[in-house]
């Protein structure tokens, strides 16, 4: 488990930024495979979940998570659901104690928020369509009607796919120069001609900076290159393989 030190020096918080180490599922899911998404075993992916909640230590709440869509949408959770009726979302927000809010990855960025003295907590899961249609923005105005304050509020970026890893082509960068002309500056020239390399985490810190929170930190960690620690999506297309693992990341208010 990863911890970042903005969210880890919180009293009353925990966190955690799980590797793929640790688990019980095998093959193209070895180890700690958290995604009931992929085609693990179901019973495999809950006993790996189940390890995670054991890590955070507490209190023993209830881990829940959404059906990520790639979308800018937000949940308030009140209470738990079961995996199969989770609603499709790519974002939750709660001041629940009893309540982990879970983010599954591999690549994306996962992006955990809390405002201390609210007692509000966030977790996002901003690959490059959430974070550029609003995910991030969304889940603090979730926090907001919560009471959480953007300028008590910290942040920090997880694990997720590194700039070198990442080639895309000219019609991407395209999306993102027209949102904004500045958006160039996360963008460098790729291996492949009229291909460039994106920065996602740059991206993503970015979007938040410019919202004013009390404290941004970002994992410098890339899941694509480092395979003994993290599942990979584009390193899994690249092979050709058929399925992929996923990471959890997960935030909670201690009871």
């Amino acid at each position: 488990m990863i911890v970042l030190d903005s969210l880890d020096r919180v009293a009353g918080i925990r966190h955690g930024f799980f590797t793929r180490r640790g688990g019980v599922s095998d093959g193209l899911y070895a180890s700690k495979n958290c995604g009931f998404g992929s085609r693990d075993a179901r019973e495999n992916v809950a006993r790996n979940r189940a390890r995670c909640l054991a890590e955070l230590d507490a209190g023993g709440p209830a881990l829940v998570t959404v059906a990520q869509v790639h979308s800018p949408a937000v949940v308030t959770v009140t209470a738990p659901w079961v995996p199969e009726e989770a609603p499709q979302a790519d974002a939750m927000v709660t001041d629940r104690s009893d309540l982990a809010l879970g983010i599954l990855t591999a690549d994306c960025a996962p992006v955990l928020f809390c405002d201390p003295q609210a007692g509000v907590v966030g977790a996002a899961h901003a690959g490059w369509k959430g974070a550029l249609s609003g995910v991030l923005e969304g889940t603090l105005m979730a926090m907001g009607r919560l009471g959480a304050v953007r300028g008590r509020t910290l942040a920090a970026i997880g694990p997720h796919i590194g700039r070198p890893s990442y080639e895309v082509g000219p019609e991407f960068v395209d999306l993102f120069t027209e949102a904004d002309s500045g958006n160039c500056r996360f963008f460098a020239a790729g291996d492949r001609h009229d291909h460039a390399v994106f920065d996602l985490g740059g991206y993503v810190e970015a979007r938040l900076a410019a919202l004013g929170l009390a404290e941004i930190e970002r994992s410098t960690a890339d899941t694509c290159r480092d395979e003994p620690r993290f599942f990979s999506y584009r390193r899994a297309t690249l092979r050709g393989e058929t399925d992929y693992g996923r990471c959890l990341s997960a935030i909670v208010i201690e009871r």
